[in-house]
């Protein structure tokens, strides 16, 4: 698994080019991100494209506070062991760091309409923060989840990676 960063500079290079006028309009919204108006006002539209294209980046993405190899709390911890014991694919994830960003780290809790980090997204779907994530994976929803979607490490894959090494 690795981590993305999200400096401001980098944050506001991705606005940027998600803004370009052959994407302009074309934005990830479903129903699960019904924001108040007033909460739409207070997210740019700058820090909105940087963290709908940030979701789409990977088919997991969390964001979280560190990284997967040191976690800066015990929930982005327990996000990230959950994530690694179900099997998720390192090249199909994507952990972005709050505490880096400040805009992003406010930004991604009125994105999502949750008010805890970490939060996961699986296939561009807000599936909740720590709390979901431990409750599904005790209850197996989370593997039936991450089965349907393939975001799995096949045997193939960790054959292959044992083979690199």
């Amino acid at each position: 698994m690795f981590s993305r960063s999200i400096l401001s500079k980098q944050f506001a290079r991705q606005a940027a080019a998600a803004a370009t006028p052959a994407k302009a309009g074309i934005m990830f919204r479903p129903a699960v991100f019904a924001l108040s108006q007033q909460q739409r006002r207070l997210l740019s539209d700058q820090t909105r494209q940087a963290i709908t294209k940030a979701v789409a980046s990977a088919p997991v993405v969390l964001f979280m506070k560190g990284t997967p190899e040191t976690p800066q709390c015990g929930f982005s911890r327990a996000s990230i062991q959950i994530l690694g014991l179900q099997g998720v694919d390192p090249a199909k994830f994507a952990a972005f760091n709050v505490l880096e960003d400040q805009d992003l780290r406010q930004g991604i809790k009125e994105f999502s309409d949750w008010p805890t980090i970490p939060q996961l997204y699986v296939d561009k779907e807000f599936i909740g923060g720590c709390d979901i994530i431990v409750s599904m994976h005790q209850n197996g929803e989370l593997a039936k989840l991450l089965d349907e979607k393939k975001v799995l490490a096949t045997e193939t894959d960790a054959a292959a990676g044992e083979k690199k090494e």
